[in-house]
């Protein structure tokens, strides 16, 4: 068995459990007990993917994986990490820090290479896309982290975001491997256009408007 076809099986394997685990919990009750055991399941289901990913994208150079392996990596991170500031008085780590700083530079390179492909191919909306909604989540984060809160379960909001945007990255890259038939941007948008609005509802309705002062920072 060569390193890459290994990879790839951690890879697929890993996917098949976060995207499976992940579909469950859309139809299930929001933090209850079924949901925390599920979504550890999608967690490190989505770490192995990720992190598979990207290696498969350096043994054989691939925009997608990378893309994807970036993109599942932050969003699946993140969204754990907010769980913990369900808790008071628990500050930002300098892991927490430098993962956002990684994701700008990652989003940087994004833009960059969109621009230079959109003249050419479809593709550079996709990496444009993909820059815009990591810049929304950077800026999040950034404000998140300076303590610019609004209300009080902006944790939740975030962690409910960042994981429905794992939950992109799975879909995105299965609709991909498997879907011949449509053009590939619109393949990999799919899933961004149909997900999106469940991150508005439900960012909607588990906001407070209750002043609260952030002690991330």
């Amino acid at each position: 068995m060569t390193l890459f076809n290994f990879f790839l099986i951690i890879h697929i394997l890993g996917g098949s459990i976060g995207l499976l685990a992940g579909s469950v919990i859309l139809f299930l009750k929001k933090g209850d007990a079924r949901h925390k055991m599920i979504g550890r399941f999608f967690y490190w289901g989505m770490i192995l993917a990720g992190v598979s990913s990207l290696i498969l994208s350096q043994i054989r150079p691939n925009p997608f994986l990378f893309i994807i392996g970036v993109f599942t990596l932050y969003m699946n991170l993140t969204g754990n990490i907010y769980l913990k500031f369900k808790k008071k008085d628990v500050t930002a780590s300098l892991f927490d820090k430098v993962i956002v700083l990684a994701m700008v530079v990652v989003a940087a390179m994004f833009v960059y290479q969109g621009l230079n492909m959109v003249s050419e191919s479809n593709f550079g909306y996709v990496y444009l896309t993909f820059a815009f909604v990591s810049i929304r989540f950077i800026y999040a984060d950034y404000k998140f982290y300076k303590g610019q809160l609004d209300h009080t379960n902006n944790w939740l909001q975030a962690h409910l975001q960042r994981m429905l945007g794992t939950y992109i990255a799975a879909m995105t890259a299965f609709l991909v491997v498997n879907v011949k038939f449509l053009p590939d941007y619109i393949v990999w948008l799919f899933p961004t256009v149909v997900i999106t609005p469940l991150i508005i509802f439900w960012s909607k309705k588990y906001k407070k408007d209750l002043p609260i002062v952030s002690k991330a920072v």
